[in-house]
């Protein structure tokens, strides 16, 4: 067991007020987490510092062993896979999606001059099929439903073996089939003990996928509750979280919520 992320007291301090305050959190390479919180809590935030895509204002941000703000970026971040929706408003509409997952292995959005070996190429099409998209290869990242792009999205993400994967809303928008078959794809590679370790954030308990081990609870920047899923995703830790009483239940797995 190995530790991927640390942090220690991290604020994140914007127009004077603070996004994330005096924030501290581990994440070791066997845990799959999972953030939730109501709106404004600092989620995406918390993502992006945990991401290497944002510089906290004060405290230790510890990533894969590099802290921010003293190690090279363009060598760490190869390192750690993430898909959101900013990300995807980088990546060119007419790109093919062979070549949205290919460029992963440069750490760039769209294809320019660089040159991929044929491992390159194989790799990105082994991803695309695991992730149910070879048939997808040719056709143009914006011509795709919100649905595969989301899984196009996730695929770049591990295509260079990340070390932490690092979700947010990935199945935010989709419809039901199009949740379930991301869910259902998502929770087999979580239960994988291959697989890296892995954070995503969500808004709905609906959408956490089976393998997944630890939940976080943020609340106005700082954390209300963290632990192991089954102490953490219950009726009392989030009717209090989002100051609505709330019944929330498992079953194979999975976790539904509903007002009481």
């Amino acid at each position: 067991m190995a530790r991927v992320l640390q942090l220690s007291d991290v604020s994140v301090v914007r127009g004077g007020s603070a996004i994330l305050d005096s924030l501290s959190w581990e994440v070791d390479d066997d845990q799959r987490w999972v953030i939730l919180g109501p709106n404004g809590a600092g989620k995406t935030t918390l993502l992006q510092v945990a991401a290497a895509m944002l510089h906290p204002s004060s405290g230790t941000a510890l990533v894969l062993d590099d802290t921010i703000g003293k190690t090279d970026l363009f060598e760490l971040r190869p390192r750690i896979g993430f898909a959101s929706t900013a990300m995807a408003r980088r990546i060119p509409a007419d790109e093919i999606v062979l070549d949205v997952v290919l460029t992963a292995a440069y750490a760039v959005t769209g294809r320019w001059t660089e040159s991929y070996d044929d491992v390159d190429t194989r790799r990105a099409q082994r991803v695309l099929a695991e992730w149910k998209l070879s048939d997808l290869e040719s056709r143009r990242f914006g011509d795709l439903s919100d649905g595969e792009q989301k899984r196009v999205q996730i695929a770049r993400s591990v295509m260079t073996d990340p070390e932490l994967l690092l979700l947010d809303e990935p199945a935010a928008s989709l419809d039901l089939g199009a949740r379930e078959e991301l869910l259902q794809i998502l929770g087999g590679y979580a239960s994988s003990a291959e697989s890296p370790a892995i954070v995503m954030v969500t808004h709905h308990v609906e959408e956490i996928p089976v393998g997944f081990t630890h939940a976080l609870v943020l609340g106005d920047g700082a954390i209300t509750a963290s632990g192991p899923l089954g102490d953490v995703i219950t009726s009392e830790t989030l009717s209090s979280a989002f100051g609505l009483e709330l019944v929330v239940e498992e079953h194979a797995g999975r976790f539904t919520a509903r007002a009481a």
